[in-house]
């Protein structure tokens, strides 16, 4: 926190932090994972220069600079010693003011690490469409992962879950389909990968990735506008996320996705971003940072 390591339990703030009350705050997910050579941050690089770039959507100048963000990361891990799990770095305006301008609070930044399972918890999801939009691109600047857009998605996951389903899917203000409340969506149509253009949603690093391996796996990947009825004729479909990893999606709004299983795609992608991630694809090497 602010430069300094601290203990879990004395890691506190003050109840009038700034960005507690107001929603002013930045943050990241990275995953590590447990290799053959130690355990090795995902994309950490990557991850960092996004947070930069949605602290300057808030006009947040953080009071530190990449490398040294990435070097206390590093550090984090060989303290805590932990072999695989989930990373948190969050900025936020600190306690010194109230009022909706920010300018004058201080500006902090913390980063977590701690153990991390399956995020949804299930092998494949059922998928609702919310009846919240995704935040509108003309309202906010809508591809920065601030932490006042999250109010959007805590109301469609508690929607979808009230109603017995596992995850919800956002429509966009043209009734498009954007994406989950935390991760990315594609589907797969006659061998072709779809996914929703970035500009209204979260241009995710493991959506990214994704792109990546399944290009160089011989598949046509195509960033195009959705509509549902794409998603309920799809011949498979999925979400990727830093925690949602790759998760198969079942069916939508109570309309199986082809025959509800796993598609070969989609199993073949999942085991090749594991092999990944886990250090044993060395074309993507270059993507992890060992803790040694």
């Amino acid at each position: 926190m602010d430069g300094k390591f601290k203990k879990w339990n004395d890691a506190k703030i003050h109840v009038l932090t700034h960005s507690l009350h107001y929603g002013g705050a930045v943050y990241e997910g990275l995953r590590f994972y447990d290799t053959p050579d130690g355990p090795a941050i995902f994309r950490m690089e990557d991850h960092f220069k996004r947070l930069f770039y949605s602290a300057s959507a808030l006009e947040m100048t953080l009071p530190f600079t990449q490398a040294q963000l990435c070097e206390a990361t590093v550090t984090l891990l060989q303290k805590d010693k932990l072999k695989s799990g989930y990373i948190r770095p969050i900025a936020y305006f600190g306690y010194g003011k109230m009022g909706l301008n920010p300018v004058g609070a201080p500006i902090c930044v913390s980063i977590s690490a701690f153990p991390f399972g399956s995020y949804l918890g299930h092998d494949t999801v059922k998928v609702k469409t919310a009846k919240f939009i995704r935040i509108h691109p003309d309202s906010t600047i809508a591809d920065a992962k601030i932490t006042g857009h999250y109010s959007n998605s805590i109301l469609a996951s508690q929607e979808i879950r009230r109603a017995g389903f596992e995850e919800a899917l956002f429509l966009d203000y043209k009734g498009n389909v954007a994406e989950g409340p935390g991760e990315n969506i594609f589907i797969v149509k006659k061998g072709v990968l779809y996914t929703p253009p970035t500009g209204a949603i979260i241009a995710g690093i493991t959506r990214d990735s994704i792109m990546h391996v399944a290009r160089d796996s011989g598949y046509k990947v195509v960033e195009k506008i959705l509509k549902q009825q794409d998603v309920y004729h799809a011949d498979e479909a999925f979400f990727t996320g830093t925690a949602a990893e790759i998760t198969p999606i079942e069916s939508l709004d109570g309309k199986k996705i082809a025959d509800g299983k796993v598609g070969c795609i989609t199993a073949k992608l999942k085991a090749d971003y594991m092999n990944v991630v886990h250090g044993k694809d060395s074309r993507y090497k270059m993507w992890l940072t060992y803790i040694r």
